[in-house]
C-alpha cells in the first residue's frame, strides 16, 4: 500500500502526488475520514481520482491511501431483503437497523482432502429465504483442509481452509471480495432461447425478452418508466430482483423504499422484499458513488446468478449514470463528445449491458442475469446519445409514448417504435405451451398496428367515414388489437398479471375474431354492425373479467363470439 498526498480537488475530483505505486482502478481512502475512492488515472507522479462521498472539508495536503487492490465488494448471504448505497453499505435506518452480526446455518458439501475448482460450491446455507450455496471465489481453486461441522456459525466464522496449486493457505468464510468492474468469470455462456416472462402481454407477445437477456425502457418524463419497472419487479419470471436507482429523485426513491418492502410476492404470498435488493443512490448523493452503484449492483447480480439462480436487474436510470460519467469526466478536463458526454459513452455501456448472459456456472449449475435499463431522454426524443447508443447495446427495445401515457394507456409502449430482435427464436417455447403458431400471430398483430398508423393519417384528412369498408374494418381489428390485448390494468387483481396461457388464449381469440369477422364482411356484413355486436365489450374486458383460474371462460365467450357474428351474416343474406 503507497501513500500520497492532495494537490488540488474539485467536487468529487482530486489530484494528487504519489509518494510510492498506483494503478488505475485501485480503491483509496481519502483524508482523515478515510473517505472511498478510485484512481481513474495516472499521469507521472500524480494521479487523479474520484470520490464516493462529500469531499467538503478536503483541502491540499491531506493524506491519501491506497488500499493494494480495486474498488470491490462483500458478496455472501444477508443481501436479500436489504436496502444498501452504491458502494452495498446498508442504509441503517432504511434497512430497519438489521446487520449481518448474527449466526448463520451452514452444511458443508465437501470433506477434507477433496479438490475444489474456481468457483465451486464448499456448504450451503439452508436458513436463508432463499437457500444458498457458499462459493469459492472465481479466482481460487485448491484442496480442501479442513472445513467445519453443519450448524450455525457467527457470520464472520472460517468455515473451509483450502492449499492452492501454489501451496499458499488460504482461509474461507462466508463472505469474498469481488471487484465490482470486473466481470465474474462463468465456465460458458449459454444460448438465450427461452423467453423471462413479465406478465405484461405486450412485452411477453410482441416483444419479449430473453432470460440472460437485455432491453431498454426509454421514455420522457410521465411516461410510466419507474410504475413498469416496479411492475416488472414484481411479476417477472426470476428467483431475485436487484433493483437499482441510480440518480433518481429523492422522492421518487423514498416511494419505492416505502412500498417494496409492503408488497407481497404473488409467487410464495410472502414479503416482496425476501427475493429482493434494493440499491438507492438519489440524485443528491455523491455523483462518483452514483456512477459506481451500476456496477455494484451488477455484481450483486452475477453473484447470484453464479448461485444457479434466475436474476433480473432493473437500473432505473441509465441517464442519470451517464449524467455522472459526464460531470466527472468535465471536471478531469476530458474533451467532451456529443451532448458532452465523454467520447467513452457508448464503451461503458456496452459493458455494462454484455454483462447480462445465460451461463454455465462455475459451480455446475445453469443461471442467469437480465438487465432492463431505463433511459430518460431529454423532452423524449430517443436519438438521443444515451438512448441511441443504448439501443446498440440491448435486443429488447421498449418504447415509451408520451400520447399514449396522456391518453392513459398501460403500459404506455409504442408498438411501432419498440422491437425485440431474434424473437422468433422463441417459437419453441411457446409451442410447448400451446401455441406453435406465435410466430405467424405475433407478425398479423405488428402487420395490423402497422396498417392502423398508415390509415389513421388518412383518416384525419378525409375523415374515417369516407375510407372504403375493408379499411374501416381495419381501424375496428386495430382498435380492439389495442384494447383487448396491449392494454393491461395495474389496478386491476385479475389483469395486472397475464400467465402464458392466458395470452395465448386472448391471442387466439383475438385473430379468431378477425378471421371471422373478415369472412362477414366479404359477405356484405357492414364494418359498423360489426362494431355494434354485444360480444364486442366482452372482448375489450376479457382481461379484466376473465382471471387465471377461468380460462374455460374464454371457450365460452369464443361459441358466443361465433354464434353472433353467425347470425349476423344470416341476416345480411337474409335480407332483401
Amino acid at each position: 500500500m503507497s501513500d500520497a498526498e492532495i494537490r488540488w480537488i474539485g467536487g468529487p475530483v482530486l489530484r494528487a502526488r504519489a509518494k510510492g505505486s498506483f494503478r488505475v482502478g485501485e480503491a483509496v481512502e481519502v483524508g482523515v475520514r478515510r473517505l472511498p475512492g478510485e484512481v481513474i488515472r495516472l499521469k507521472g507522479e500524480e494521479f487523479v481520482a474520484q470520490v464516493y462521498e462529500d469531499t467538503t472539508g478536503l483541502r491540499p495536503g491531506d493524506p491519501v491511501r491506497g488500499t493494494g487492490g480495486p474498488l470491490s465488494i462483500p458478496l455472501g448471504p444477508g443481501l436479500l431483503g436489504r436496502i444498501f448505497d452504491g458502494l452495498l453499505r446498508p442504509l441503517r435506518e432504511a434497512d430497519g437497523g438489521r446487520d449481518l452480526e448474527r449466526r448463520i446455518t451452514f452444511r458443508p458439501l465437501v470433506k477434507p482432502g477433496d479438490v475444489l475448482t474456481a468457483g465451486s460450491a464448499f456448504g450451503e446455507m439452508p436458513g436463508e429465504t432463499i437457500p444458498q450455496r457458499c462459493l469459492l471465489p472465481p479466482d481460487l481453486a485448491g484442496k480442501v483442509e479442513s472445513v467445519v461441522d453443519a450448524g450455525a456459525h457467527d457470520s464472520d466464522a472460517i468455515l473451509c481452509t483450502i492449499r492452492s496449486a501454489s501451496d499458499e493457505r488460504r482461509e474461507i468464510g462466508f463472505f469474498h471480495r469481488w471487484p465490482i468492474r470486473e466481470v465474474r468469470p462463468a465456465r460458458e455462456r449459454l444460448p438465450s432461447d427461452e423467453p423471462m416472462i413479465t406478465g405484461q402481454r405486450i412485452l411477453d407477445t410482441l416483444f419479449p425478452i430473453a432470460r440472460g437477456g437485455r432491453a431498454a425502457l426509454p421514455g420522457g418524463f410521465g411516461t410510466g418508466k419507474t410504475v413498469l419497472q416496479e411492475t416488472l419487479a414484481k411479476w417477472s419470471d426470476a428467483d431475485v430482483i436487484i433493483y437499482v436507482g441510480c440518480g433518481e429523485r429523492g422522492n421518487e426513491m423514498a416511494e419505492v423504499l416505502k412500498e417494496f418492502p409492503d408488497l407481497a410476492d404473488p409467487r410464495t404470498g410472502r414479503g416482496l422484499m425476501e427475493r429482493t435488493v434494493i440499491i438507492a443512490n438519489t440524485s443528491n448523493m455523491p455523483v462518483a458513488a452514483r456512477e459506481a452503484s451500476i456496477y455494484t449492483a451488477v455484481t450483486v447480480g452475477e453473484y447470484f446468478r453464479d448461485q444457479g439462480l434466475h436474476v433480473a436487474l432493473m437500473a432505473d436510470s441509465t441517464s442519470r449514470w451517464a449524467e455522472a460519467l459526464r460531470e466527472v469526466s468535465g471536471r478531469v478536463g476530458e474533451l467532451p463528445g456529443e451532448a458532452a458526454y465523454p467520447a467513452y459513452l457508448g464503451s461503458r455501456l456496452a459493458e455494462f449491458y454484455e454483462r447480462a448472459a445465460r451461463v454455465k456456472t462455475l459451480s455446475g449449475g445453469v443461471g442467469s442475469l437480465t438487465i432492463i435499463g431505463a433511459v430518460s431522454p431529454p423532452a423524449g426524443d430517443f436519438s438521443e446519445p444515451v438512448t441511441s447508443h443504448t439501443k446498440r447495446c440491448v435486443r429488447s427495445f421498449w418504447g415509451l409514448d408520451r400520447e399514449r401515457a396522456q391518453a392513459r394507456f398501460y403500459p404506455a409502449i409504442h408498438p411501432l417504435q419498440s422491437y425485440s430482435e431474434g424473437a422468433a427464436r422463441f417459437a419453441a417455447w411457446w409451442a410447448a405451451r400451446g401455441n406453435p403458431d406465435w410466430v405467424t400471430h405475433r407478425d398479423r398483430i405488428l402487420s395490423l398496428l402497422e396498417s392502423q398508423a398508415d390509415l389513421e393519417r388518412m383518416a384525419r384528412i378525409v375523415g374515417k367515414d369516407a375510407l372504403p369498408p375493408a379499411q374501416q374494418f381495419t381501424l375496428l381489428c386495430a382498435d380492439l388489437v389495442n384494447e383487448a390485448l396491449l392494454r393491461q390494468s395495474a389496478f386491476s387483481p385479475i389483469d395486472r398479471y397475464c400467465s402464458p396461457e392466458r395470452q395465448i388464449a386472448m391471442l387466439k381469440l383475438v385473430l379468431h375474431f378477425i378471421e371471422l369477422a373478415g369472412a362477414a364482411l366479404d359477405g356484405g356484413v357492414s364494418p359498423q354492425s360489426i362494431a355494434e355486436l354485444g360480444v364486442m365489450r366482452r372482448l375489450q374486458r376479457m382481461g379484466e373479467e376473465i382471471g387465471e383460474d377461468n380460462l374455460d371462460r374464454f371457450s365460452m365467450l369464443r361459441a358466443e363470439l361465433e354464434s353472433e357474428l353467425a347470425q349476423l351474416s344470416k341476416g345480411t343474406s337474409d335480407a332483401p
